[in-house]
C-alpha cells in the first residue's frame, strides 16, 4: 500500500509521485509534498460572500430562517458569536440568544 495522500482537489487515494510533485490522475491535480503537509485537516466553510469561516468566528444571518417544529423565525440581522464549524449538510454549529442550539447553512450567513 502507497504512503502517499490522497488528492486534496478530489480525494482520490490513488496518487503517485513525479519529479517531485504528486499528481492526482482522477483529475489531473499536482501538488507538492510540502503542499499536503501544510494543508488544512479540518473542513473548509465559506460565508454566503465567499470569506472563509473559522471556529470561534463572529456571523450574521442575512435571511430570515424558520425554526424546524418551532414558530419563531431567526431575523436577518442576528448576530451569533463563537461559531463551531462541523462537516454535513448544516456545517455550523452555534448557540443564538433566544433561541438556544442550532445548525446553520454557511449560505444564509456572512462573517462579521
Amino acid at each position: 500500500m502507497s504512503d502517499l495522500p490522497n488528492c486534496p482537489e478530489c480525494h482520490f487515494e490513488y496518487t503517485y509521485e513525479d519529479r517531485g510533485m504528486l499528481v492526482c490522475p482522477e483529475c489531473g491535480h499536482e501538488w507538492s509534498q510540502t503542499d499536503a503537509e501544510n494543508a488544512p485537516t479540518g473542513p473548509v466553510v465559506k460565508d454566503a460572500n465567499g470569506n472563509e469561516l473559522q471556529n470561534g468566528d463572529t456571523i450574521t444571518v442575512i435571511k430570515d430562517l424558520k425554526v424546524k417544529g418551532s414558530s419563531t423565525v431567526v431575523k436577518v440581522g442576528t448576530k451569533v458569536k463563537n461559531i463551531r464549524l462541523v462537516e454535513g449538510d448544516h456545517d455550523i454549529d452555534c448557540k443564538i440568544p433566544g433561541i438556544g442550539a442550532m445548525g446553520l447553512k454557511s449560505e444564509f450567513v456572512k462573517k462579521a
